[in-house]
């Protein structure tokens, strides 16, 4: 980007979207001009706009500042010719200029697979004269121009710097960022697309083995790595990454999320296959399955989630790492006991007079034996009487006789614990 019209409406005042473009245009390092549009409406208030931009460092020229800011309405045509100015101004302050008359190049910056076109790339050309026919290599495939179309679906011939189009001639869709170059010599872009091609296909190789490995390195370290495994579709490569980034996002050191598959188009039988090998779930976000797919699916039991909303799939995959985190032990306190005297009984051996004094006794419950507040033993209640009957538990106030499992030495004055653990599940941070 080489100039940042930041949109700022003048009855709604800056809000968080608002001060994430100027924060992003600031890291960037480009120059910001501002237009403070619906000027037309009663309600407007660009002095108000203009106050709130100073908090952000942008400085109107009416406030001895540097920016550019302009009150429009895109409703009248109020002052529009007068942001045009202003742009061109600041790109001739930065002295702006490519060339018309070498090769085009340009950016994707989004792309799709429409039905009925195939795979659809919107590049913004950067340099040169992009012409209907030109050989191009993208990212790591090669094709040529079929057609051009600007923003109305208007067929083009001819494509200039600073022109976004939307251009047919693709084998796949490519990703959104992709470099967009075009070559006079065929051969020449055909010998860099299969080098590309080759390279990505090594290095994805490389990654999966790494992944592998560093799998096999956690497994034995830890015991078992917590995974979830996910393979994402979309209808537009931009969606698909914002989805992709967010999930990863999510991981943390002991549950992860991994990306194994992610392309734009309606899910395949192939994706089935992918998810059914590796235990993935498919994430769909505004595109469906093939009628094929949706019957392997449901005969090999693959779980396809269908979201329209980007916030949704993240919090359903959380509430999945979620399970996935190992429950948190959390001791909870039951009883205590004073210990009065200890007494033998045939077949049971050496027990504890009691009387609770707080809480409740359980039998098998986990217990701490203590003598002046220092623990002597650790175990498990094994036998609990009232006078001569067994009984499941006793409450406060109560005298009982308390068998501890491996211990047999009590003295008068000793202090019974008794506690149990119970498994409280976790959430992510």
């Amino acid at each position: 980007t080489d100039i940042v019209v930041l949109v700022v409406a003048a009855d709604d005042g800056v809000k968080p979207q608002t001060i994430e473009s100027i924060k992003h245009a600031k890291a960037a390092n480009v120059p910001i001009v501002v237009a403070i549009n619906k000027c037309d409406l009663p309600e407007a208030d660009p002095q108000k706009i203009k106050n709130q931009l100073l908090e952000y460092e942008l400085i109107a020229e009416d406030l001895s500042g540097d920016t550019l800011m302009v009150e429009i309405s895109t409703k009248t045509k109020k002052n529009l010719e007068k942001l045009v100015e202003s742009v061109v101004l600041q790109a001739e302050l930065l002295d702006l200029k490519t060339d018309y008359e070498t090769e085009a190049k340009g950016i994707v910056i989004e792309s799709r697979l429409d039905k009925g076109l195939g795979a659809v790339a919107t590049v913004l050309v950067s340099k040169g004269t992009l012409v209907k026919g030109d050989a191009f290599v993208c990212g790591n495939q090669f094709g040529k121009v079929r057609a051009m179309m600007n923003e109305r679906n208007q067929k083009l011939t001819n494509a200039y710097p600073s022109d976004p189009v939307q251009i047919l001639g693709f084998e796949e869709v490519p990703k959104a960022g992709d470099t967009f170059t075009v070559f006079k010599d065929e051969r020449e872009a055909k010998k860099i697309a299969t080098e590309r091609a080759q390279l990505s296909r090594e290095a994805e190789q490389r990654r999966f083995r790494k992944i592998t490995l560093d799998q096999i390195g956690k497994k034995i370290s830890s015991g078992e790595v917590r995974q979830l495994d996910i393979i994402v579709k979309g209808d537009v490569d931009g969606s698909i990454e914002a989805v992709s980034d967010s999930l990863m996002e999510l991981s943390t050191e002991e549950v992860s999320v991994k990306i194994l598959h992610r392309s734009v188009g309606m899910i395949t039988e192939s994706d089935i296959s992918l998810a059914a090998a590796s235990s993935a779930i498919i994430i769909a976000f505004n595109v469906s399955s093939s009628p094929e797919a949706k019957s392997l699916a449901k005969s090999i039991g693959v779980d396809i989630r269908n979201y329209s909303i980007i916030y949704e799939a993240i919090q359903e995959v959380k509430l999945a790492l979620e399970g996935l985190l190992e429950p948190e032990e959390v001791e909870k306190a039951l009883g205590y006991a004073d210990v009065r005297e200890k007494f033998k009984i045939p077949k049971i051996g050496i027990i504890a007079g009691c009387y609770i004094k707080e809480g409740r006794v359980v039998r098998n419950a986990l217990l701490r034996v203590k003598r002046d507040n220092e623990v002597l033993h650790t175990g498990k209640l094994t036998s609990l009487k009232r006078f001569k009957d067994d009984v499941a538990d006793v409450t406060e106030g109560y005298e009982c006789g308390i068998g501890v499992e491996g211990f047999k030495d009590f003295n008068e004055g000793d202090v019974i614990e008794v506690y149990e653990i119970k498994e409280v599940k976790r959430s992510l941070a």
